[in-house]
């Protein structure tokens, strides 16, 4: 999908806030309600935006704690495959998986309340796949952290 100015700043402004008004938005960028939100349905349509949600405070739900774990295997194999990535969406502490290229075959960002219950996580992790190597780094402090996509490439 072809993107203008217009879509840009739609985009901005509801990667800032997915509450705002249409009438709000089509103000902010230019454009009277129907176009803008005629816009808008194009880029859901487009799967430009997937989704609208509520992002959560983790401290404020007793997950505060980030863990991110480098998963290694020597299985490589679609039936592993299917069988590890069935297991960590089952598991709700698991937020973010990735398949990596290097040492490392899977990085997975994990949130809980403690160590305890990373352990509990590792647990599962263990004794519902075969792993070669798990090793778990625990964030001291976020730095940075943003959902919204740069969109100068678009």
């Amino acid at each position: 999908m072809d993107m203008d100015r217009y879509d840009k700043q739609i985009l901005a402004i509801l990667q800032d806030d997915a509450t705002v008004p249409v009438t709000e938005i089509g103000d902010r960028v230019g454009l009277t309600s129907t176009p803008c939100w005629r816009r808008i349905q194009k880029l859901e349509e487009a799967g430009i935006i997937r989704k609208r949600v509520a992002l959560l405070d983790a401290d404020a739900l007793n997950a505060g704690v980030t863990v991110f774990v480098s998963v290694r295997t020597s299985q490589h194999n679609l039936n592993w495959i299917k069988l590890f990535h069935g297991l960590v969406a089952s598991i709700p502490e698991v937020t973010e998986l990735y398949r990596m290229a290097g040492d490392t075959d899977y990085l997975l960002r994990v949130v809980v309340p403690d160590i305890a219950a990373y352990d509990r996580v590792y647990k599962k992790l263990i004794q519902g796949a075969e792993l070669a190597d798990v090793s778990s780094s625990f964030a001291m402090e976020q730095i940075k952290y943003t959902t919204a996509l740069p969109l100068d490439y678009a």
